[in-house]
């Protein structure tokens, strides 16, 4: 029987939730019903507790705050100030530069998947699951197969770097990546 977490850590987490829903309020996912953006950090939460038993409050609330910094008016400050610093670093480190170009983006996330922290590889495990698994349920209303079959692959190099911190996670991501369009 699992755990039960103290109530700390499940206020840790609602929090979280709360402060994500409010910075992702007016945003729209891109597929044809334009889902609640919300859907998507809530997606990942659900990922690692539910379906790969990680308890962690800090990767929980992370993957709730993932893309608050990189797709909101969220500062890396406000992250640390509002949740500490363990919490922020790993949304940081999961976070990418938007003044950079989207291919020099993509890029780096290959390049630096294999050197980030245990639990940012844990979020970023969780996000690309819940990407693909987006992309064949409800993918973009104006993406071509042959661009989902490009992110499928993109994807895959992001998570070929970062191999052994999860095999549960990692078995999610492959039999999702086994539905490539």
């Amino acid at each position: 029987m699992k755990s039960v977490a103290n109530v700390g850590d499940i206020t840790l987490v609602l929090r979280a939730a709360e402060f994500a829903a409010h910075k992702h309020r007016d945003q729209r996912r891109k597929d044809r019903a334009a889902s609640p953006y919300i859907n998507h950090p809530i997606s990942l939460a659900y990922v690692l507790a539910n379906e790969a038993g990680i308890e962690d409050s800090v990767v929980l609330s992370a993957a709730l705050l993932h893309d608050t910094v990189e797709d909101t008016d969220t500062t890396a400050a406000e992250l640390e100030s509002t949740f500490g610093s363990r919490i922020a670093a790993v949304v940081i480190e999961v976070t990418d530069d938007k003044m950079l170009p989207k291919r020099e983006r993509k890029q780096l996330q290959v390049e630096h998947a294999a050197t980030i922290s245990a639990n940012a590889k844990l979020v970023k495990l969780a996000d690309k699951i819940c990407n693909l698994r987006d992309m064949t349920s409800a993918p973009p209303a104006d993406w071509t197969l042959d661009r989902k079959r490009e992110y499928f692959e993109w994807a895959k190099r992001v998570i070929d770097q970062l191999r052994g911190v999860n095999a549960i996670l990692e078995a999610l991501f492959d039999a999702e990546y086994a539905r490539k369009p």
